[in-house]
């Protein structure tokens, strides 16, 4: 064997950092990068932030792991938390976005199957969905190129055009037991789901008895300007998935559900032996500190604002390389003329970090706690690689 011993799962950019501050990221050389990727939307307020190094480090010095066979008083504060600020009654902690999702879809089926309707186990989900890497949430997803060469999909999903609101009723069989959707898809292409088709799903679900499952993994705690994004329609969803954000760069997700809909998850059914460890519930009370703070979501809505703003001009100046721009709150995209990874590279050669999304899309995912002169920063930084491109290809 030579070079790395890690498995060759990822195209890593040629980039090594060493600390990060706020918004930024540090080389050893002391190069500097302004990150938009936010580690893929999980670093919801920025790198290396007071209020959360605290957290951990207090709880660092008592206790790291005890597994669930005890209780832990960080799961206790931070399930009612969420509870009180959400629909849910019930929370499950996890490690991961993936692990939620497989939560809830147990959660869902097991539901059906307390109530006397074993045979309801199939879920409804949508095209360009990304619900995680297991099994179960690629076939959820139904992406070809996650699904090839991992055997026979898992079965019990059916897939719709997404936004498709009409084919996902049809799709509905006396084996149905929710729907599953993503309010912004966001490994998807930025493509978020107008208000009132979430209206009209909550309302699919009410009448044929189903659950309405949310994956808010990508676009909770805070990304869309409001805690939860399923809030904009004004609907409740049964059973909702999260991650990322809520842990702010430390591992950590949660199912959170209905007394009802949880009805099924008694002792014994599920389990997990990292979830809910009190390092992660330290780190997850922290970020809820700061997001619930009187103005915090406003802010973010604020700033997204003159964000899109500065991004629609961009796009108006340089239409060769930009089609639109796409998303709600700062979980937004630009969607590429060009390849989003020659995009994405210009970005990068002016120290400026983002992520490819589907649909030819780069994402933008910055800081919650973004100040305004970033902003400015990240819109010249863009119209700079913007610029390269569109002169590299008027000289070609």
């Amino acid at each position: 064997m030579s070079g790395s011993a890690l498995y060759e799962t990822f195209a890593r950019a040629p980039l090594t950092f060493e600390r990060g501050e706020g918004s930024w990221l540090i080389e050893a050389s002391g190069a500097r990068y302004l990150d938009f990727a936010g580690g893929i939307a999980v670093n919801s307020l920025g790198h290396s932030h007071p209020h959360l190094v605290a957290a951990l480090r207090d709880q660092a010095e008592k206790l790291w792991h005890v597994s669930n066979l005890y209780n832990v008083p960080g799961q206790q504060r931070l399930a009612q938390r969420l509870a009180e600020n959400t629909f849910a009654d019930r929370v499950f902690f996890t490690n991961s976005g993936a692990e939620a999702l497989e939560c809830a879809i147990k959660t869902a089926r097991r539901y059906h199957y307390v109530n006397g309707n074993p045979e309801r186990y199939r879920i409804i989900t949508f095209e360009g969905a990304f619900h995680g890497r297991t099994l179960a949430t690629i076939a959820a997803g139904g992406q070809a190129k996650y699904l090839e060469g991992f055997g026979p999909k898992v079965e019990g999903f059916d897939q719709v055009a997404f936004g498709d609101i009409e084919a996902a009723e049809k799709a509905i069989t006396p084996e149905t037991a929710g729907i599953l959707i993503e309010p912004v898809q966001g490994e998807g292409g930025i493509r978020d789901l107008p208000t009132e088709k979430l209206r009209r799903l909550r309302e699919i679900c009410d009448r044929h008895g189903l659950l309405l499952i949310l994956d808010e993994v990508q676009c909770g705690i805070g990304r869309t300007g409001k805690l939860f994004a399923y809030e904009w329609a004004g609907i409740e969803p049964d059973i909702m998935a999260i991650a990322k954000g809520i842990g702010g760069g430390f591992p950590m997700g949660a199912c959170l559900a209905t007394e009802e809909a949880a009805k099924g998850m008694t002792a014994g059914v599920h389990g997990t032996t990292f979830g809910g460890n009190p390092l992660a519930m330290a780190v997850g009370n922290a970020v809820l500190d700061v997001v619930l703070e009187d103005g915090f979501l406003d802010e973010v809505k604020r700033k997204s604002l003159a964000f899109k703003q500065g991004l629609a001009g961009i796009v108006d100046e340089f239409p060769g390389v930009f089609e639109e721009v796409r998303g709600v709150g700062l979980l937004l995209g630009l969607k590429c003329r060009m390849p989003n990874t020659s995009v994405n590279a210009a970005f990068r050669a002016n120290n400026f970090l983002a992520v490819p999304a589907g649909e030819n899309v780069v994402r933008l995912l910055p800081p919650l706690n973004v100040t305004d002169d970033e902003i400015r920063i990240a819109l010249d930084a863009i119209r700079a690689g913007a610029k390269s491109l569109s002169s590299a290809a008027g000289a070609a």
